[in-house]
């Protein structure tokens, strides 16, 4: 949205802009409010960037604390099936409920990787939505602001053959 506004800023900078005289259609703007709103830009665009970027680290944090908890209840699942191995009578029970631990550890884990995974896909696709509708914007300004500079500079040059 501050982007939007910014390139509204950029146009009207432009529309307000008068033409110098004999100089082709060139015209004089104020150069401090131009290099503000680009300055404007500059610092709203790596916000978006660093969003991304912090998407795709939340990522990877959450795979690798996802994948730490399996491995630390797997290994809780294993060393309660040891205890539970140097009772003979229970041995069987051990054994079977060790491995509905790790299966369900598993479970867990891909769970959550999914779960994860579906996430950051989401928030990237936003970003990437965001991202591209803000350079049509700014191609849709760039092409409006060539076709306004085309059409001065063919009303100049209608009016210096006039003249002669």
């Amino acid at each position: 949205m501050k982007m939007e506004m910014l390139i509204d800023d950029l146009q009207t900078l432009i529309d307000e802009a008068f033409t110098v005289p004999l100089s082709g259609g060139k015209t004089v703007v104020n150069t401090e409010r131009l290099k503000e709103i680009i300055d404007e830009m500059r610092s709203n665009l790596p916000v978006e960037i660093r969003q991304a970027k912090s998407i795709a680290a939340d990522r990877t944090n959450i795979l690798n604390n996802s994948r730490n908890e399996a491995e630390k209840i797997v290994l809780a699942a294993e060393e309660r099936a040891r205890t539970m191995v140097q009772q003979s009578e229970i041995v069987k029970q051990a054994q079977q409920k060790a491995n509905e631990i790790i299966f369900n550890a598993n479970q867990q884990a891909a769970q959550i990787k999914n779960a994860a995974n579906t996430y950051v896909e989401g928030l990237m696709k936003k970003s990437d939505d965001e991202l591209s509708k803000n350079l049509a914007e700014l191609k849709k300004t760039r092409s409006g602001l060539k076709a306004y500079m085309q059409q001065n500079s063919d009303k100049k040059g209608g009016k210096d053959k006039k003249n002669n």
